[in-house]
């Protein structure tokens, strides 16, 4: 009984410093966008059924399931942090639509965003010209992003949310 416990407690540690860590190495916000914050951004960026949105730094999967389950879109997911990743599966299970939505593990800047039509990504500004770079060589023209609380600083965008602080971009 002892070792399953101090097994159960060193699991439960590695756990809590992956959750934490992984995505801190990678400078990513720790909190989530408010569902209401997230559904008024999809209906921004006009998310149609069918379309294939790319939410980058995907967290829990709370993007991912509300665009497939409300949206009719299909969904990817890349994120940093392995624990999130194990959650976000579990999220798109429990919501009957894990096949609508896949999690990749990962570096967003590795992830090859050519096929998008939506791009959401709720980071820090400090990814913004990165991005930028990233998107202006891989996006079709017409691809919709999204940003949550930070602009890119070229791009105009073609609608903004003041009070929700999201920015809508077209290609």
């Amino acid at each position: 009984m002892e070792i399953f416990l101090a097994i159960l407690s060193i699991s439960v540690i590695l756990t809590g410093l992956l959750w934490v860590l992984v995505p801190a190495l990678y400078g990513l916000p720790p909190v989530s966008a408010r569902r209401e914050r997230i559904r008024r951004a999809l209906e921004l960026a006009d998310l149609q059924p069918g379309e294939l949105l790319f939410d980058l730094g995907s967290g829990h999967g709370r993007v991912l399931v509300m665009a497939a389950k409300e949206f009719g879109a299909k969904a990817v997911g890349i994120e940093a942090g392995p624990v999130q990743c194990i959650i976000g599966r579990i999220n798109a299970i429990r919501n009957g639509v894990s096949s609508r939505v896949r999690i990749e593990a990962g570096n967003l800047f590795h992830a090859d965003l050519s096929r998008a039509d939506v791009v959401f990504a709720y980071l820090t500004s400090s990814y913004a010209p990165r991005l930028q770079e990233k998107f202006e060589k891989e996006l079709r023209n017409g691809t919709r992003v999204v940003t949550i609380s930070f602009d890119l600083p070229v791009w105009r965008p073609t609608v903004f949310d003041r009070e929700h602080l999201i920015f809508v971009y077209r290609k």
